[in-house]
């Protein structure tokens, strides 16, 4: 199956890709470029394409992200400390971006003559955006097989969907993904804070897993402090 892979440069999108590379045909990664503040993770975007030996087209769409205001990623606003479950942190939600990221990525795939689109939405997705969650996949999915009908058939790729942070680990170390060359962080900074909802989260499913985890962060210890508060909710 030929597959493009959206892939920002994380850790979920990262090891879909060695995953990709592995078990189907890896044709390409498309990043995006929507004003994140953490816009480092492109980097690491590049980093995965050259070494998996493929292209990788990173889409200009700041100005899309600079009309979609109200998000801590793209406005003025701080990202919230915590856990990723947390509702203070929908902040960090970017109306419809995987919606508008995954059509420019059909439309790639068409031109190209791939056959599936793959995203590494996952299970901890679901609490905060609708736009990760299966109901939105599967009615994606639908939604383009109408819109390419007669000209191409791709389909979505969504391994993960049901899947937990702490599976992304397994799977991604069994596909030898080099973990320390993936970026998480929503801050931004030369290292990843671990005090954010995806630092903490990130944190938390190397220890669920149980794989060690090679990040550093500015704060090693403060997700245990952030699950307990959230726990005891």
């Amino acid at each position: 199956m030929k597959t493009i892979v959206i892939c920002s440069g994380g850790l979920d999108s990262v090891s879909l890709a060695h995953m990709v590379a592995d078990q189907h045909e890896l044709t390409r990664l498309v990043s995006f470029d929507y004003g994140q503040r953490h816009r480092k993770e492109l980097d690491y975007a590049a980093i995965a394409a050259t070494r998996l030996g493929v292209p990788h087209d990173i889409i200009d769409m700041r100005t899309i992200g600079a009309a979609l205001t109200g998000s801590a990623l793209t406005d003025d606003i701080d990202v919230p400390d915590g856990h990723y479950a947390e509702e203070t942190m929908k902040i960090t939600v970017v109306p419809n971006r995987n919606a508008i990221m995954l059509t420019i990525a059909f439309g790639v795939a068409a031109a190209n003559g791939d056959q599936a689109v793959a995203t590494a939405v996952h299970g901890g997705d679901h609490f905060i955006y609708p736009d990760c969650r299966p109901a939105f996949t599967e009615a994606f999915n639908t939604m383009q097989k109408a819109a390419l009908d007669g000209y191409a058939d791709v389909s979505l790729y969504t391994p993960f969907v049901h899947r937990t942070k702490a599976d992304i680990v397994t799977e991604g170390a069994k596909h030898n993904t080099p973990f320390a060359e993936t970026w998480s962080c929503y801050k931004g900074g030369e290292l990843h804070c671990g005090r954010c909802g995806t630092c903490v989260e990130r944190r938390e499913a190397f220890h669920l897993a149980g794989i060690a985890d090679p990040t550093v962060y500015d704060d090693p210890d403060f997700w245990q402090a952030a699950i307990s508060a959230h726990e005891g909710e």
